[in-house]
């Protein structure tokens, strides 16, 4: 008996042709692609041409306002790797606050969340204090925070004058170069750590219970429980946000513009605050977006730091 098989279409007119063939085209590919363009579209315009743009005005001298931009290639970029020490000093400023939130944070979200993990009863309401700082706008964060450091009226001046000494805890954190990063940084990190905190605490209460079961039944204590079952679960969440907050610290601005705009002598300043003064005050916008586009570089570095990694098999 002969068997009769139909012959696949090869050619693009012959798959045109074929009534199932053009069923899955506009089932797999058409529709998906018309439900997403509307989407393409707006981060075409909003996002892919801002950034062109920004690329083109980095290789121009321009004020921002007035003359039209003149093309100068990369003296921009010369001028900022190999002649501006405040970039480099930003720059530096950048890198020891990414090392701050990618050690601190993250030791004090995974400890809290350990523990927490452990509560049965009023868990929620723990929870929601650690994170309500989070859900506060930055303004009133730091506000708050530079009213407790303050010297005359803040938290150093009260202990001050209750134990009967002068300028011992009262001092100006703020106002001193070798301390006003950093206090910065506690600021910032008051009102971050617990979004971690919740973040590492939904992964956990993802992991297995069994598993837990079987480590005990081993004879595992607590930290071989942390060591050998919490961290193997949560760790894509952990490595996620180690990758996200690296990308963060090189965008940190708000809190350091609020609390002392780069200062005082430039101690706090970072590539951000100083990207925002060249644009907007010295009205070099044209350096201004050098500035930009070489945090966009960082990010892009890290980015693909990770992406490595996932292509030799790490679990991010």
């Amino acid at each position: 008996m002969a068997v009769l098989i139909q012959k696949k279409p090869t050619t693009i007119l012959e798959k045109f042709n074929d009534e199932t063939w053009r069923r899955k085209f506009l089932r797999n590919v058409l529709i998906p692609w018309l439900f997403i363009s509307p989407l393409l579209i707006i981060h075409l315009f909003v996002v892919a041409v801002p950034a062109m743009q920004g690329v083109y005005m980095s290789l121009t001298d321009w004020k921002g306002v007035g003359q039209n931009a003149q093309f100068i290639g990369l003296e921009n970029y010369q001028e900022l790797f190999f002649e501006d020490e405040a970039f480099g000093k930003a720059m530096g400023n950048n890198i020891a606050w990414m090392i701050f939130f990618l050690t601190v944070p993250f030791i004090l979200a995974l400890f809290c969340a350990t523990q927490l993990a452990q509560v049965k009863r009023g868990g929620m309401l723990y929870r929601s204090i650690l994170f309500i700082p989070y859900v506060l706008a930055s303004v009133v964060t730091v506000t708050i925070w530079k009213n407790l450091l303050n010297p005359q009226r803040g938290i150093g001046a009260a202990l001050d004058s209750l134990l009967g000494v002068e300028d011992v805890f009262g001092v100006a954190f703020l106002g001193r170069p070798e301390s006003a990063l950093m206090s910065i940084a506690f600021i910032d990190n008051w009102h971050f750590w617990g979004f971690l905190m919740i973040l590492f605490l939904a992964a956990m209460q993802a992991i297995p219970p069994v598993l837990y079961d079987a480590a005990k039944i081993d004879g595992a204590n607590r930290w071989q429980e942390f060591r050998h079952v919490t961290m193997p679960g949560i760790r894509p969440v952990v490595l996620f946000m180690f990758m996200m907050v690296a990308i963060w610290s090189f965008l940190a601005f708000d809190y350091i513009f609020l609390s002392t705009q780069g200062g005082p002598g430039g101690a706090s300043e970072v590539i951000a605050t100083l990207l925002y003064k060249n644009a907007f005050f010295r009205f070099e916008a044209g350096y201004g977006a050098a500035q930009g586009v070489v945090i966009s570089i960082f990010a892009g570095f890290i980015i693909l730091i990770f992406v490595t990694l996932r292509r030799r098999g790490w679990d991010i």
